[in-house]
């Protein structure tokens, strides 16, 4: 076929489809083109003509697609695909499309007219095109809750129009991008009012560029991010902010003075960091209601003025920030006060509640300070909290503030007295006494206006997104909120039912409508309650159709007879489109390969896949010259590992099985169903897998600084000084809270050990191997397995003399890990048990530096004998002989986090100035070429 007669057909059919339909014949093409390569798209999506159709999820506007709406669908694919080439687009979400796993292609910038696109929730991996800059009428872009990594393109600096920037809770890294001669940056966005760069890998020091008198900027959000140096003083310039969290970095150095000039903050969060100098003055700051100045080393101070000068104050966290001295009668007196944390101070002398005049006050918590008297008013109902102190050794010990207590108030939305009632599976009993299969989700809040002890908030919560659903006109019928809880990063978050109005089920355009409300922000809520994000839980009716009544079949089938006379027009429209767009083609191909080895692996009973995307062995074969020994890099049981790019310039560790392994078909699949639908940056991510009756091979994302157990054998070359030990364990530890308390289903893993972590480039741990992990459907719950797994020295004896398993086999196993972390001998060496080694030392040592003999020498060692007290006394109580005994793994995460805090304010800048001489001699057996030199916290 020529081309002059190729140009000639297309005209004709495109004549043919402008009078047969309404929706452009390119959009058709494209839209075509999609379909074949996504899955589980809406049903509705037949016919000729999206656009007159009213297929779900896509509007038009003069014959062009101009609206792709497809949130919480359950729809899934492997690539973006040719959605750049509706060139009319203007609103994109694809949010809580788990089964979402591509890249972004850099021909995202050819949607010039786009102005929102929300990506919240789905799996997609890889860089941020520098190309998004291109998007010159970008206002919303949202693509938090991702996998993507690599650096944030300074070009989004050229988005001019940007509202809001959300990019929350993925693996990005470097510095934060700001302008230069050539390059644009953040601090070119001073209209966008929303950054929220939180739960990253950001690092290096904020720069003071970013900030500026110009910016309309209201929230700062870059908690949890690996960030480092002082605060900016220019930070004071954006009179306009309302929110700042910087919790949860390495910042140093002291709080600007000038802090005082943010007169509209409401919020400000600056807990767990290295921060110095004053207590922050904060008098002025009339507006704020959320003070966290927690684990910080500041300067000994007695309890600041403004506590009483600033009417606003709901909440003021100030744990371990060395306050001193007594504690004034009118401290308590602030009319809103609601919560305050003091606990672990040096706090003295005599508390005096009898004047307070605050009714509000719901807790106090003093543990840990030298508070020797209590007076108490009448009817006063505050929770207060006095462990710790010397008040408590004499008879009033006995009372209930005496007590170490762990508040965690629960909550769920009222609802009317129903008459007891059984429903049907999937359906549960609404708050207006009505079965119903609700749509299902958590509500992510960035920061948390509201306390535990004011419970009005929660059903103000409820009462606002009722309002907003309302007002939008959408079929909803009632709310059911739960499980008011804070996740590792402290994101409170809330568990929502959305029940159905008129009918006892979601269609797919309710479900998305109910899910863009939420992405796009009520006013009603985020006025009151400040931003979050929306993440679902699949909807159990998709993919079965229980939506299509008779009626709708019998429309179905006049649609498809009228249709069926163009039929062969359309698919010859869309084989000269695919002619001329080799791309396709080839996606096509790829999409083909991949159905059918997931259709095989069907066949072999393995699970349905949410994420990972099926490699052909030709592929891999390429990315690995043929998996050549250059590029191998490791070997085990299961096989060798190679290193591999794909053709994404991806880097990517490959592990392939050697033929004796093929039998072990089921850590195969275990490992494929459960990192397929998991993420977290201290889990190691799986990008896909190969699988045929001769290979099984498992592609991860490549950690190029090797295993935990390298490094602490020097293999590595990496320096494992005391303060990088404490944080690979609080990495660690972190993975394994995200698998046992957030992952759904929860996961144990069942073989924790060194050679089970891996160090990425910043020398953040992950967790990895997940050949032998076992998903629980209920938390806390014992399993009885037959045989029992892992390896020897790291297993938890109760579970290998019982076969019960449960998390807190887990956490045995981690707490070998700790010991090995500090004393860099293996579980078992020449015949002797670490854990009892350890034990044996402790028992012996009348002074705590005659711990010190059973350091690594190789660490060096420059913190407080306190901070090793700690880490022993939290290592030994996860090796505790009963599952019963030993913590939580979130408590383990939090234990940790105060253990960093500590050595780390014991360190400051000071050299330390233990005997090093004297430790030497007791440390004859290890290797005596291993120099001791005193060292800074900074790592020098």
């Amino acid at each position: 076929m020529g081309k002059q007669f190729q140009a000639f057909l297309f005209v004709i059919i495109a004549q043919i489809l402008f009078i047969a339909g309404e929706t452009d014949p390119g959009d058709v093409a494209v839209l075509f083109s999609i379909k074949a390569s996504w899955q589980n798209l809406p049903r509705n999506w037949i016919g000729l003509d999206p656009c007159g159709s009213g297929w779900d999820g896509i509007n038009c506007t003069n014959s062009r697609v101009t609206t792709m709406n497809l949130q919480g669908m359950n729809v899934m694919g492997t690539e973006f695909g040719d959605i750049p080439s509706l060139s009319e687009l203007q609103y994109i979400d694809l949010s809580n499309n788990k089964g979402f796993n591509g890249t972004l292609p850099s021909s995202i910038g050819s949607l010039t007219n786009l102005s929102t696109l929300i990506l919240v929730g789905c799996s997609f991996f890889g860089p941020i095109p520098e190309s998004i800059g291109s998007l010159q009428n970008l206002v919303y872009l949202a693509l938090n809750d991702n996998r993507f990594n690599g650096p944030i393109p300074n070009s989004i600096g050229n988005l001019s129009k940007l509202y809001r920037l959300d990019l929350n809770d993925n693996k990005l890294s470097g510095s934060i991008p700001v302008s230069n001669a050539s390059l644009s940056g953040l601090d070119m966005l001073v209209n966008t009012q929303h950054f929220h760069l939180g739960k990253n890998q950001l690092s290096g020091p904020i720069p003071p560029q970013f900030f500026s008198s110009s910016m309309t900027m209201k929230h700062l959000v870059l908690d949890n991010n690996q960030l480092t140096g002082g605060i900016p003083s220019t930070l004071g310039y954006v009179q306009t902010l309302l929110v700042v969290r910087l919790d949860s970095n390495f910042l140093n150095g002291s709080v600007p003075a000038n802090l005082n000039n943010l007169t509209s903050l409401k919020q400000l969060y600056l807990s767990n960091n290295n921060l110095i100098g004053s207590v922050p003055n904060l008098t002025g700051m009339n507006s704020l209601f959320y003070v966290d100045l927690s684990n910080n080393s500041f300067a000994p101070s007695v309890i600041p003025s403004w506590f009483t000068t600033i009417s606003a104050l709901m909440t003021i966290l100030m744990e371990r920030t060395q306050l001193e001295g007594g504690i004034p009668v009118d401290v308590f007196n602030s009319p809103n006060l609601v919560t305050v944390l003091l606990s672990n101070n040096q706090l003295n002398g005599s508390l005096n509640l009898s004047a307070s005049n605050s009714n509000q006050l719901g807790l106090l918590d003093l543990q840990n300070n030298s508070i020797t008297n209590l007076e108490l008013g009448t009817g006063n109902d505050t929770e207060l909290k006095l462990a710790g102190n010397p008040i408590c050794d004499g008879i009033q010990g006995t009372e209930s503030y005496c007590g170490v207590q762990k508040t965690n108030p629960s909550y769920i939305t009222s609802a009317n007295n129903c008459t007891p009632t059984v429903c049907q599976s999937d359906e549960i009993l609404s708050p207006l006494c009505k079965c119903a299969i609700p749509y299902t989700g958590a509500l992510h809040f960035i920061y948390f206006s509201f306390s535990n002890y004011n419970s009005s908030y929660f059903s103000y919560l409820s009462g606002f997104l009722m309002a907003a659903f309302q007002e939008n006109l959408l079929p909803v019928d009632s709310i059911l909120l739960s499980n008011p809880t804070f996740d590792t990063y402290f994101f409170r978050q809330f568990t929502m039912n959305v029940f159905p109005s008129g009918q006892d089920y979601f269609n797919r355009t309710g479900i998305s409508a109910i899910g863009t409300l939420l992405n796009r922000q009520p006013p009603q809520v985020i006025s009151y309650f400040g931003p979050f994000y929306f993440t679902d839980e699949s909807y159990p009716l998709f993919g079965v159709s229980t939506e299509v009544k008779s009626s709708s079949k019998t429309g179905i089938i006049i649609g498809a007879a009228v249709s069926s006379s163009v039929l062969v027009l359309l698919l010859l429209c869309v084989g000269v489109y695919a002619l001329q767009q080799r791309r396709r083609v080839t996606r096509a191909l790829a999409h083909n390969t991949s159905a059918s080895l997931n259709h095989e692996m069907r066949s072999d009973s393995f699970p349905r896949l949410k994420g990972a995307r099926c490699f052909s062995f030709e592929e891999l074969k390429k990315c690995t010259n043929n998996f050549s020994e250059s590029k191998h890099i490791g070997s085990g049981g299961y096989g060798k590992v190679y290193r591999g790019t794909l053709d994404t310039g991806q880097l990517v560790a490959i592990k392939r099985a050697q033929p004796g392994s093929l039998q072990g078909a089921n850590e195969f699949k275990t490992e494929i169903e459960l990192l397929s639908r998991i993420h977290h940056k201290n889990v190691v991510d799986l990008v896909g897998f190969c699988y045929s009756k001769e290979e099984q091979m498992l592609i991860y994302e490549y950690i190029p600084n090797g295993t935990l157990i390298d490094s602490l054998s020097g293999k590595s070359g990496i320096r494992m000084d005391w303060m990088r030990r404490l944080r690979v364990a609080l990495d660690a530890a972190r993975g394994l809270a995200y698998l046992h308390e957030l992952a759904n289903p929860p996961i144990i893993h069942r073989d924790v050990k060194p050679s089970n972590i891996l160090l990425d480039d910043n020398l953040s741990a992950k967790v990895a191997d997940f050949g032998i992990s076992k998903p629980i459907s209920d938390t806390g719950k014992i399993y009885i397995t037959t045989e029992v797994k892992g390896t020897m020295g790291y297993v938890d004896p109760e579970y290998y003399m019982t076969q019960q398993l449960t998390q807190k086999s887990d956490v045995y196993s981690f707490g070998i890990v700790l010991l090995e972390l500090i004393t860099g001998r293996k579980p078992i060496e020449r015949g002797k048990n670490i854990m009892w080694e350890v034990k044996e030392a402790m028992d012996n040592a009348s002074d705590p530096s005659e711990l010190l003999e059973i350091l690594d020498p190789a660490m060096g060692w420059g913190t407080s004998l306190l901070c090793l007290e700690k880490f022993l006394d939290l290592a030994m109580s996860c090796v505790s002989e009963t599952s019963r005994s030993r913590p939580k793994m979130g408590e383990v995460v939090r234990e940790i986090e105060n253990i960093i805090q500590e050595a780390g304010s014991n360190l400051n800048s000071k050299f330390v100035s233990f005997n090093l001489s004297s430790f030497e001699e007791k440390t004859d057996s290890f290797d005596s070429s291993v120099s001791f030199v005193p060292f800074r916290v900074d790592g020098h």
